[in-house]
């Protein structure tokens, strides 16, 4: 029996599991694609990371935004999600600086974004943004409340979230006497929580709704003489045009066509007729003057004397004095009736019916002069030696 090993057995073992070897090309194409589609994955798991990371780059600088806006403030770091509105007690024996406070109207449909602008621009919060980020935050939008609200420079967010949340509207009524100017107005409506104080003076400056009262030179306020004094009811969150509406359209209704018809009897515009009748209501202070100082008034035009009256020196004063000074009388204005003739540029008060009528109806008397003593009482005249004889009797 032969060692050798079966040629044939082997030969045909071999053919049967023979591996297939590549060629040299075969194997560098085959490398390649193995390589492309390594580094095709590569780009496509770097790409992923790098959107990843700036993902949360952007993330991160957005949170650390914010939290610089709601802390920078330490006040506001203490800011807590508002239930209801809290209710202080002072110390009534600490006396605190009057805060300055600020009216604004939130009316209904006004965005988040536009009241935070009002509250800004009027210095109640520090920041729009911030405010917005926090109304955000807490899920505030679209809960604020309209109304009239009264807020103070510099309150804190959670303290204007409670006030919006809550809403503040009410009736008020007010009353303006006779006599009062625009400025005592603005200042009685502001102290009611009506009317921010300087945009009533600015309206009033131009508002002409009739075309009597049309601006004329050198006026300050358009409105001045034709807001009827009376007492007035109206809701808390009323415009500023509102309210100077109703009043002026008050006057209207109350200047009745006799009374127009009997003004232009006279020669007097309804303009000239409410002009004298201030004059009258800021001379007078007893009801049986008026009539008698509106016939003096009428008198001294006619004979183109000075009015000289004290009532148009004091209107130019920023407080009435008990007796104007002969400097005072020196005062360079139109409405100086010490230095010009005529009637004043416009009203320098708010008539009341009865000054009105006093002027339509004036006095049968012929008197050129008059001075008031002590007690608001009123003694007249004929000539100025007699005047400078009562003048220092009763001054």
């Amino acid at each position: 029996m032969s060692n050798a090993p079966d040629d044939k057995k082997f030969s045909s073992d071999a053919d049967t599991k023979q591996l297939k070897i590549p060629s040299r090309r075969e194997g560098k194409k085959s490398f390649r694609e193995k390589l492309n589609i390594s580094l095709n994955e590569l780009r496509e798991e770097i790409s992923l990371r790098y959107v990843g990371t700036v993902a949360g780059v952007v993330f991160a600088c957005i949170v650390v935004i914010g939290a610089v806006l709601v802390f920078a403030d330490p006040s506001v770091a203490q800011v807590q999600k508002p239930t209801t509105p809290t209710t202080e007690t002072k110390d009534e024996n600490v006396v605190e600086e009057e805060e300055h406070r600020v009216q604004i109207k939130i009316r209904e449909g006004l965005s988040t974004a536009e009241i935070a602008e009002r509250l800004a621009e009027k210095d109640v919060i520090d920041s729009s943004l911030k405010f917005r980020l926090l109304a955000r935050i807490y899920d505030y939008d679209d809960k604020f409340r309209p109304g009239a609200y009264t807020f103070t420079v510099g309150m804190s967010d959670d303290e204007v979230f409670q006030k919006l949340l809550t809403g503040e509207r009410k009736a008020i009524k007010f009353t303006i006497p006779e006599g009062f100017g625009v400025k005592e107005i603005a200042e009685r409506l502001y102290n009611l929580d009506l009317v921010d104080k300087e945009d009533f003076l600015k309206a009033a400056e131009d508002f002409t709704p009739y075309d009597y009262m049309r601006k004329r030179k050198n006026v300050f306020f358009a409105a001045e003489g034709f807001l009827f004094p009376d007492t007035y009811t109206v809701e808390s969150d009323m415009e500023i045009d509102e309210i100077l509406t109703l009043m002026a359209k008050t006057f209207d209704e109350r200047l009745t066509p006799t009374m127009r018809v009997q003004a232009e009897k006279m020669g007097l515009s309804v303009y000239d007729l409410i002009t004298l009748a201030s004059l009258v209501e800021r001379e007078v202070r007893f009801p049986e003057d008026r009539a008698i100082v509106a016939q003096v008034l009428l008198k001294r035009l006619k004979l183109n004397m000075p009015l000289q009256t004290d009532a148009t020196l004091q209107y130019l004063m920023d407080a009435p004095k008990e007796d104007v000074s002969i400097e005072d009388t020196q005062i360079d204005s139109p409405y100086n009736t010490y230095q010009h003739t005529g009637l004043p540029p416009g009203p320098i008060a708010n008539p009341g019916m009865a000054s009105i009528e006093a002027v339509l109806h004036p006095a049968a008397t012929d008197y050129l002069y008059f001075v008031a003593d002590r007690r608001g009482h009123n003694h007249y005249a004929y000539t100025y030696e007699e005047h400078l004889n009562l003048v220092n009797q009763y001054r």
